[in-house]
């Protein structure tokens, strides 16, 4: 860990830089935790890598000694002064200084692909963790052409999104996640691998964007609305919470669906497959609508 630190440390020392924390930055400081990252991202040289939030580089530097092309989106002004003082001399580096939920990747991905040879393409990042959800959600719901997104983010919420669907750890997101791509955790990242250290766990963890959906659905955001409004009031049965948030005309139909369907009227959200919720949304579509 010595020469990373001590190279951190100098980098914040000679540009007078301080974690923003309202940027939720915290500078990593593990070799092996930047080995892991690279490793499961298995970075070829024909691959354009997007990493989300490079702060002061310190992974940035791993991937474009591997990939053909690393394009680092970071907020912070101060950071990317940084980042273009540090790897002027990289030919396969490009920094964009915004906000990465505004950035077109769709257009972004399209344009590499057409004017460099890359051939598949890779987000790697240690994402700011007060937004890595609307982050990871952007990346998969934009369906964009992309491998694999190997992020480090907070354990809590690393539990939720690659948990299969009906086990303990299941949250509304899980569904979203596990609809888009195949989740695993690669790595448990304590807090010392990071100055300043955090008050949580991290992990690293892979997400392998599927070719095609689990299931064959063509109103994908009304399941998902279904799949929220379940989670809604996470206490109550299943039965309950879509009566509740009008997704169930009233709790007769409700009944009637659920008993069609073979799923149990006591069951709660959490234990439901994505299929269930499919099936749900499928039968509501031919129920008659109550006036």
């Amino acid at each position: 860990m010595g020469t990373i630190l001590e190279e951190t440390k100098f980098i914040m020392k000679k540009y007078n830089i301080k974690a923003n924390k309202s940027l939720g930055q915290n500078f990593l400081i593990s070799e092996e935790v930047i080995s892991a990252i690279c490793d499961a991202s298995n970075i070829q040289k024909d691959d354009l890598i997007i990493e989300i939030g490079p702060g002061l580089g310190t992974l940035t530097k791993y991937l474009l000694e591997k990939a053909g092309k690393v394009i680092s989106i970071e907020l912070d002004q101060k950071m990317t002064v940084i980042l273009q003082d540090r790897f002027k001399y990289y030919k396969n580096f490009e920094i964009i200084n915004q906000d990465i939920l505004k950035v077109d990747l769709p257009s972004l991905i399209k344009k590499e692909k057409e004017t460099n040879s890359i051939n598949n393409v890779k987000v790697v990042a240690n994402l700011p963790y007060y937004i890595t959800t609307p982050i990871i959600m952007k990346l998969l719901e934009e369906e964009l052409d992309l491998e694999t997104i190997t992020v480090m983010i907070q354990k809590e919420v690393a539990d939720r999104l690659t948990a299969i669907p009906g086990e303990k750890q299941t949250g509304a997101i899980t569904y979203s996640v596990y609809y888009y791509a195949e989740a695993q955790s690669i790595l448990e990242v304590p807090n010392n691998s990071f100055i300043p250290e955090p008050e949580v766990t991290s992990e690293v963890i892979q997400l392998k964007v599927r070719k095609q959906p689990p299931v064959k659905i063509e109103q994908k955001e009304k399941m998902f609305h279904i799949i929220k409004c379940a989670f809604m009031q996470k206490r109550k049965t299943l039965l309950n919470s879509l009566v509740n948030t009008k997704i169930f005309p009233n709790k007769e139909q409700g009944l009637k669906i659920l008993q069609e369907l073979g799923i149990d009227e006591n069951i709660r959200a959490e234990k439901l497959s994505l299929q269930d919720y499919a099936n749900i949304m499928c039968r509501l579509g031919q129920a008659p609508t109550v006036h």
